[in-house]
C-alpha cells in the first residue's frame, strides 16, 4: 500500500474563482483594468509582459511587473516591491506572484485568482484574505455586471 501525504496546508496558496456570463477576451480587459475594481491610485499598464504599475493604499504601496500575458487565457503579476506599514515585515508581499487564469467552458468565463506566496502563515494573510474577497469576489464582479467596481480604499 503506498503512503499518502499529508497535505501542508499551511503551504497552500491563496486561491479564489468565479464564473462570469462574459468571453475569456473581456474578463482579460476588466481584470487589466486595475484602476476601476483594485483601487483609483494606480499608475502605469497592466496587460502585456514587461509592463509595470503602482498600485497605493494609503501608506502602502504594491510595485508590479507582468510577466506572462495570454489575453484570454493567462497573465501573472509578479511583485517587484512593496511597502505594507501595520506589518512587522513591510516587504512581505515582495516577490509574489498573482496568476490570473481564464478559461471558457458552457457556464462561461472561469477565473481563477491564486496569489502564489500568500499563505495562511504570512503575517497579512486574514486580513489579505479579506482583501481579495472584497477585491475579487465583490468589486471586480461589480465591474463585470455593472460597469461600475466597488472600491474600498481612501
Amino acid at each position: 500500500m503506498k503512503k499518502v501525504e499529508k497535505m501542508n496546508l499551511d503551504k497552500r496558496n491563496y486561491h479564489n474563482s468565479m464564473t462570469v456570463k462574459i468571453t475569456a477576451i473581456e474578463a482579460f480587459k476588466h481584470i487589466t483594468n486595475v484602476s476601476r475594481w483594485w483601487t483609483i491610485h494606480f499608475k502605469g499598464k497592466t496587460s502585456n509582459i514587461n509592463d509595470e504599475f503602482t498600485l497605493r493604499f494609503g501608506e502602502n504601496w504594491f510595485f508590479f511587473r507582468v510577466t506572462e500575458s495570454i489575453p484570454g487565457k493567462k497573465l501573472v503579476w509578479q511583485v517587484l516591491d512593496c511597502e505594507m506599514v501595520w506589518l512587522n515585515d513591510r516587504k512581505e508581499w515582495k516577490d509574489t506572484k498573482i496568476v490570473w487564469d481564464i478559461s471558457e467552458n458552457e457556464d462561461g468565463t472561469i477565473i481563477d485568482l491564486t496569489h502564489i506566496g500568500l499563505v495562511p502563515s504570512a503575517e497579512c494573510y486574514e486580513v489579505c484574505n479579506t482583501g481579495w474577497h472584497n477585491y475579487f469576489s465583490k468589486s471586480l464582479p461589480s465591474l463585470i455586471e455593472t460597469g461600475k467596481g466597488i472600491l474600498f480604499d481612501d
